[in-house]
């Protein structure tokens, strides 16, 4: 995946709040006033950690899309 052209969505009626995200990529997730997950940055400085958030997003609410190739990743 190349790293210009990734946009990175959280689907807020899943999100739970629990914090994973933050915890794999904290330069480009943080938890909001309500307690559930924000992107901060579409910038990817590290996919290697963005796509260690998605895989341990409990709720699978976290998708990852290069628009580029219109490929997008999800957790299995």
């Amino acid at each position: 995946m190349r790293k210009t052209g990734v946009e990175i969505r959280i689907d807020r009626d899943r999100c739970m709040g629990s914090g994973n995200c933050v915890f794999w990529a904290p330069d480009t997730f943080s938890l909001d006033d309500d307690g559930q997950s924000a992107v901060i940055s579409n910038a990817v400085a590290d996919l290697d950690k963005i796509m260690l958030a998605v895989q341990g997003c409990p709720v699978q609410a976290i998708s990852v899309m290069s628009a580029g190739d219109g490929l997008t990743v999800q957790p299995l």
